[in-house]
């Protein structure tokens, strides 16, 4: 398997505070089945400090993990990536290749939990006018997904790809996220799951979990081997996207439960 949204790298955002954790996730990771991490630091977040996530700092440092990964007998092998936070222009960071995973057709973006600003849809419009494919991280985290789930398959037609963060359907972020999460893969909307792993004890990799539950609902092998392996290698995701548009009804009860995705 591949793990593709992970913050396994230590000392360089909000994940791994040191060597010695990292390598705990990445043995706790080679033990579920997990071949390859992608890692994906935080960049150009508001709680990181973005002079330290540089080009050259995040190969250095994912070098010096992979060389104790190998002395450690871990059978991983780790990549660079990155998490941009959703900002103006994002089209800007188009040649930034630690933005953009080196070869300039995937983008992965967060957006703040709290609100999806108004401008997204053409910020997402013009890194596709760029050959840029944007992947959504974990939308079934954001408030405003849990008003309207039919922003999901929009973003779907739109272009982009979802990631869905395997602790999500675990219940790790509660039971509003995990409702939305089991009605994301019943409707097959998700095209990547990630552990978005942050440390040893509550947020680590948890992919195996996450992947026996699903199971007996859909084929897990497209969203941790095959489409991972198309971002890294700059191959297309093709997606199919079939659905019915949530309608409201009267009734207070019924609004609700449409909006979340639970009707």
């Amino acid at each position: 398997m591949i793990d593709f949204h992970n913050h396994v790298l230590p000392n360089v955002d909000d994940g791994s505070k040191s060597l010695k954790m990292s390598l705990n996730m990445l043995k706790s990771a080679a033990a579920q089945g997990i071949t390859d991490v992608i890692n994906t630091v935080h960049y150009f977040h508001p709680k990181v400090k973005d002079g330290e996530i540089t080009l050259n700092n995040i190969l250095e440092k994912t070098g010096l993990l992979q060389n104790e990964i190998d002395k450690h007998s871990i059978p991983i092998k780790i990549h660079c990536g990155s998490e941009i936070f959703f900002r103006p222009n994002l089209v800007e960071l188009k040649n930034d290749p630690l933005a953009t995973f080196f070869h300039g057709k995937y983008m992965l973006i967060e957006f703040d939990l709290f609100q999806i600003p108004s401008t997204y849809k053409q910020e997402l419009f013009n890194l596709k006018m760029e050959g840029i494919t944007p992947i959504i991280a974990h939308p079934e985290r954001y408030q405003a997904i849990h008003r309207n789930i039919n922003i999901i398959p929009n973003l779907l037609e739109a272009g982009c790809i979802i990631q869905l963060d395997a602790g999500s359907l675990l219940g790790h972020f509660g039971s509003k996220v995990k409702l939305i999460a089991d009605r994301i893969i019943k409707n097959r909307w998700c095209q990547i799951i990630g552990s978005d792993s942050h440390n040893d004890r509550r947020r680590n990799f948890c992919l195996n979990a996450a992947i026996d539950l699903i199971n007996n609902r859909i084929d897990p092998k497209q969203l941790v081997i095959e489409n991972p392996r198309k971002v890294l290698n700059g191959e297309e995701i093709l997606v199919d996207v079939h659905y019915e548009e949530i309608k409201e009804k009267q009734g207070i009860i019924y609004q609700i439960k449409s909006k979340m995705g639970l009707k």
